[in-house]
């Protein structure tokens, strides 16, 4: 009896590590994809949010409670405002394919850093699968859409590549930084270049 009663407590202590792993093993751009083989206008901003879910995905790996609260002042995001303000960017990233509208609203989704993470992670990626293969035709139909009350404003595609994209790839360089001063670095294996990361 007492064997598996030290069995049980074993297993019981290794659970939430191997669903840990798990659940890490399940999210997109642990390491970039593989390159397409054409240059289409689809491809190229496709790889640009490829490039991104990589950097978000080490940027994000081992955060711990005192990472996520660090701020450098009083007037500056916490790392979890920060990531909260990259999820709607998100979002906005994976409407724009869809045609869908970005609706202003006051009220934030109350989600847990995991949840979080991995909701920014797979909009990253949906996305990146609905531009992949597309052509410049395709692409110039797609509309970057804000819609408040009765007002609608609809923008080329050219805005979200300036606008949303490129201000997430800044928000993932701030919560690199943001890391290193609270004194837990991201990994230094991590090769933006190659996309791949040596473990």
């Amino acid at each position: 009896m007492n064997k598996i009663l030290i069995a049980l407590v074993i297993f019981s202590c290794t659970l939430p590590g191997f669903s840990q792993n798990k659940q890490d093993m399940t999210l997109p751009y642990k390491q970039i994809p593989e390159y397409p083989e054409d240059y289409t206008s689809g491809n190229v901003i496709s790889r640009f949010i490829d490039g991104l879910g990589y950097r978000y995905y080490w940027a994000t790996e081992g955060l711990t409670k005192n990472d996520l609260t660090y701020s450098p002042s009083k007037e500056s995001r916490t790392t979890l405002q920060t990531l909260e303000h990259l999820h709607a960017l998100s979002k906005a990233i994976l409407n724009a394919p869809k045609n869908q509208p970005n609706i202003r609203t006051a009220d934030q989704p109350n989600l847990t850093f995991e949840a979080l993470r991995k909701q920014t992670l797979d909009n990253l990626r949906e996305a990146s699968t609905l531009f992949s293969g597309k052509s410049a035709e395709d692409v110039s139909a797609y509309k970057v859409i804000f819609q408040s009350n009765d007002i609608k404003r609809e923008f080329p595609y050219w805005n979200m590549i300036n606008g949303q994209i490129s201000d997430a790839i800044y928000h993932v360089g701030q919560v690199v930084s943001f890391r290193r001063s609270s004194g837990n670095p991201m990994n230094s294996k991590v090769n933006v270049f190659t996309g791949k990361t040596v473990e």
